[in-house]
């Protein structure tokens, strides 16, 4: 058992500096995009994956697992060392992980070196997490919640723009040249980061949870690899049923383990707040909403014309067609800031719920031309960008100053884990909704439409979470950092 003499929080003079807002601002979002990227990176290879590495589809699957499972499980870890050891300090590490990941993989052509590279760029997504914490720490009041919703938008931002960029490289050059870009962005970022970020005044002392981490990252593994690989194995295969088992005896026997700490990996009291952990399963129906639009547009628009419904465009030309989304999320997070300055996170989180809601509803009424498409990915993301951006506000709001990190980690694994069963989700029902053409199998309409009636309900199952956040009256402004 892992215990802590004193946990209480210190001040660090170490590596003081004051640089411009707007600086710090334009550097973390930056460094959240590119993290981001990592995850629509090798979108485009799917097809030619099993080929390129000599291996089955099912093998070559984890390559794009195994950086979903590394980034949920590094996430909540990276923010508890960032409250330990210094925020910025470990957000570096991320980026020296990110990358080491991208040189592994585009150093060579072996499945087993590939999963080992994907996973090291995984574990960089907690870069976003420590961001937003940084910002909190570094900020005046008056400029922490616009740039935490900027931070927060990277996560969608960097995904939108990543798969045409990366449909672009992949097309006209060596795939392995994705992997050397991603290792420059990745320098650049940690040059900025160290040139740039100062470290964090805010301390928590302690020793790290080791068997807190390990108990989580069992219990994660088991449960993100059963919904990832659910619809490959069988849902009701021994296989998928065994890790559903150890997952839920491992989550059960990690929480008692953490109320025993004094220095918990995940403080499960403050977890347990109803305004965290209403805003944290808000999150994870959100994350679910938003990958139904991440995964079946892209699907439709490359659709064969020949079916009556696909439009037939090329990978590229369908990544530009939804770039939009991820400028869409970048623009409205202001606007989402200002939303909850005025009105509160709570407010801004329902109302991006709503507008979710209401671009699927547009996806199933308007599936005609590539235009209407287009105009339901926009809606779709601007409810994405405003709810996103207002979760850290509601989690900071609720959580001590020394567990920003921490906290902002876990509110990003929730989010993970509605993407994921939302992957999971989605592609059992457009696997088993299909139609016929040239001896080929193709989700069917009905398909499509099924799952944007899923998504949809998804955000519906948000705006009811949210209207059960309870806020306070009369909030501290010095512990929400300007939202009410």
């Amino acid at each position: 058992m892992v215990t802590v003499a004193d946990a209480s929080p210190t001040v660090s003079t170490e590596d003081r500096r004051t640089p411009a807002p707007a600086i710090l601002i334009a550097t973390l979002g930056t460094v959240g995009v590119v993290v981001s990227l990592m995850q629509t990176l090798v979108i485009p290879l799917i097809p030619s994956l099993p080929g390129l590495l000599h291996t089955s589809a099912s093998n070559a699957s984890w390559v794009i697992t195994a950086t979903l499972l590394a980034g949920a499980v590094a996430t909540p870890i990276s923010g508890r060392l960032g409250d330990m050891f210094g925020k910025r300090r470990i957000l570096f590490s991320n980026l020296v992980l990110l990358v080491l990941g991208s040189v592994v993989c585009a150093a060579s052509s072996s499945l087993v070196l590939e999963i080992i590279g994907r996973s090291l760029q995984g574990a960089a997504v907690g870069a976003i997490a420590l961001g937003i914490s940084i910002m909190r720490d570094e900020l005046p009041p008056e400029r922490v919640g616009s740039a935490m919703a900027i931070m927060s938008a990277t996560l969608g931002v960097g995904g939108a723009i990543g798969l045409p960029v990366a449909a672009a490289i992949a097309q006209h050059a060596d795939w392995h040249v994705l992997f050397w870009t991603s290792a420059a962005l990745g320098v650049v970022c940690a040059v900025l980061v160290f040139v740039f970020v100062p470290e964090s005044p805010v301390r928590t002392p302690a020793r790290f949870d080791f068997g807190g981490a390990v108990g989580l990252s069992i219990a994660l593994l088991a449960l993100l690899v059963a919904i990832s690989k659910g619809a490959d194995w069988g849902w009701i295969s021994t296989r998928i049923l065994v890790l559903f088992a150890v997952s839920l005896v491992v989550f059960l026997a990690w929480g008692a383990f953490e109320l025993r700490q004094r220095s918990p990996l995940v403080d499960l009291r403050v977890s347990a707040r109803p305004r965290v952990l209403f805003t944290n399963m808000a999150s994870i129906a959100v994350g679910f909403a938003l990958y139904g639009m991440s995964l079946t547009f892209p699907q439709l628009l490359m659709a064969p014309k020949e079916t009556g419904y696909g439009f037939g465009l090329s990978m590229i030309t369908a990544g530009l067609a939804l770039a939009p989304t991820g400028f869409v999320m970048m623009l409205l997070s202001p606007v989402s800031a200002r939303i909850s300055a005025i009105r509160g996170p709570k407010v801004t989180l329902a109302l991006g719920a709503i507008v979710i809601a209401t671009g699927y509803l547009c996806a199933v009424v308007m599936m005609n031309s590539v235009w209407q498409i287009i105009l339901a990915s926009v809606i779709v993301a601007g409810g994405v960008g405003l709810a996103y951006a207002a979760m850290p506000a509601l989690i900071m709001g609720a959580v001590p100053i020394t567990e920003t990190a921490a906290a902002n980690g876990l509110n990003s694994l929730m989010r993970s884990i509605g993407t994921s069963t939302s992957a999971a989700v989605m592609g059992v029902v457009l696997a088993h909704m299909t139609t016929t053409l040239g001896g080929h199998a193709l989700p069917s309409r009905e398909g499509f439409h099924m799952t944007f009636l899923i998504a949809m309900v998804a955000a519906l199952v948000g705006i009811a979470l949210t209207a059960c956040i309870p806020m306070r009256k009369a909030p501290d402004a010095a512990t929400t950092q300007g939202y009410a």
